[in-house]
């Protein structure tokens, strides 16, 4: 039996530019019975942005008001650029009154990582990195693959993540799952916005960044001293980067064994989550353990928001 579930839409970024992936969005949660609210988030125009910053903030302040009902699942209606912008203006003492330890799942990735990053900083609360309103939900191919994951991560108190990558040495890890992009987490660096992690099992991906950047991002955590602080470092997606002549053999593979050498903890690959089409849902504040092998690597979760 389908169990019908009230959302809560948020763009704390930019607005969607594909009108027909939002329509068709809003329409299969309609069609699936559950309830939307915050529809004109998503309809917003500001610039580049959905709203302007106070419009886009007071999205996520709501969440903090006692007297509406909190929804089951906060969706993020796109990334892009933006939520930067906001994060002096949320209201986080509120937010971790009213959402610590409550069964309310915020949910979106890429652009999504630094409203993600920041409410765990200032207020210890525990997000999802996963699909969002118009590029997952609104998709013409509508993904079962991310779909399944999104419901199953979101309604079990714990979870597993299994991949069959062969892994480079074996790892036998606890700690916190934090991360999500890359591009914004080193943006957070040396901000009030980037939580003080120790021990944790650190994930990160970005889209469109050549694997010379992505090293260089790496090399920053690396440097200002995030990395040795770690656990592990689990490496999602990198796509939609192009080679060119100039790198000479220098790709993903090659940064990846040059940090390798580098960051003094292990490296963990495989993880399928992204900007891609068959996406995990991950918790991101949540209680992990991680064992890798030549064979694969096995992540257990727990500790975090449960919709039962």
């Amino acid at each position: 039996m389908t169990v019908h579930r009230n959302f809560e839409l948020i763009a704390p970024s930019g607005y969607p530019h594909d009108s027909e992936a939002l329509h068709r969005a809003l329409h299969r949660l309609h069609a699936q019975g559950h309830r939307v609210g915050g529809e004109e988030a998503a309809t917003r125009r500001y610039q580049r942005f959905a709203g302007t910053d106070g419009e886009r903030a007071a999205d996520l302040n709501r969440l903090a008001d006692p007297s509406r009902e909190l929804p089951d699942v906060v969706l993020a209606v796109r990334g892009g650029y933006g939520a930067v912008r906001i994060l002096h203006g949320l209201d986080y003492e509120g937010l971790q009154r009213r959402l610590t330890d409550q069964p309310v799942a915020l949910v979106g990735h890429s652009d999504f990582t630094a409203i993600q990053l920041a409410l765990l900083a200032r207020a210890g609360v525990k997000t999802f990195g996963g699909p969002m309103l118009v590029s997952d939900f609104g998709a013409e191919d509508l993904s079962e693959f991310t779909m399944h994951h999104f419901w199953s991560a979101l309604t079990k108190p714990t979870m597993t993540v299994t991949s069959n990558t062969p892994q480079a040495h074996s790892v036998d890890v606890s700690g916190m799952l934090w991360g999500g992009n890359l591009a914004v987490l080193a943006s957070l660096i040396g901000t009030p916005y980037m939580p003080p992690v120790q021990g944790g099992i650190l994930f990160i991906e970005d889209v469109n960044e050549q694997p010379f950047r992505v090293e260089r991002m790496i090399y920053q955590l690396h440097l200002a001293g995030i990395l040795a602080q770690q656990q592990a470092l689990v490496l999602g997606d990198f796509s939609g980067s192009k080679p060119y002549d100039y790198d000479n053999g220098y790709d993903l593979h090659a940064m990846i064994e040059q940090v390798r050498s580098l960051i003094g903890i292990p490296i963990v690959t495989g993880l399928q989550f992204g900007h891609v089409r068959n996406m995990l849902t991950l918790p991101v504040g949540a209680d992990a353990h991680l064992v890798a092998d030549a064979h694969g690597f096995k992540l257990m979760l727990a500790g975090y928001p449960c919709l039962g």
